[in-house]
């Protein structure tokens, strides 16, 4: 199971990295049309537009983030954010289906349990 937590955490990881990229990418589209436009009131309404929109999406990303580097370094705590990010990752069809499926699999096995109660018990 050691090496099936070491996937998850990289897997969290890469999954809220990619997030965290189409934030910057979408923050970075719409506040540069706002800037083609030229129009001071255009760039105001979208830069702000944009930053909520990024913002958003940060918001949502960090926790699987923080949970994958946790999980990696067997935090207890770790343990349970990633369960719970991974219980949300459900709804996000298809491939947060898998890994959130695949999350509750891994951290949820009695082996897993094992692992990150006798490494790092205050983490």
């Amino acid at each position: 199971m050691e090496q099936h937590v070491t996937i998850l955490g990289v897997l969290h990881i890469a999954w809220s990295a990619l997030g965290i990229l189409i934030a910057m990418i979408i923050f970075a589209a719409i506040t540069g049309g706002g800037m083609l436009s030229g129009d001071i009131e255009v760039m105001t309404i979208t830069t702000t537009i944009g930053f909520i929109i990024a913002s958003f999406l940060l918001i949502v990303n960090l926790p699987g983030l923080i949970g994958g580097v946790a999980i990696l370094r067997h935090y207890q705590w770790g343990r349970i954010l990633t369960l719970v990010v991974g219980f949300l990752h459900i709804l996000n069809v298809p491939f947060g289906t898998f890994l959130g499926i695949y999350t509750l699999w891994v951290l949820l096995n009695d082996d897993t349990r094992r692992i990150f109660n006798s490494e790092r018990i205050g983490g």
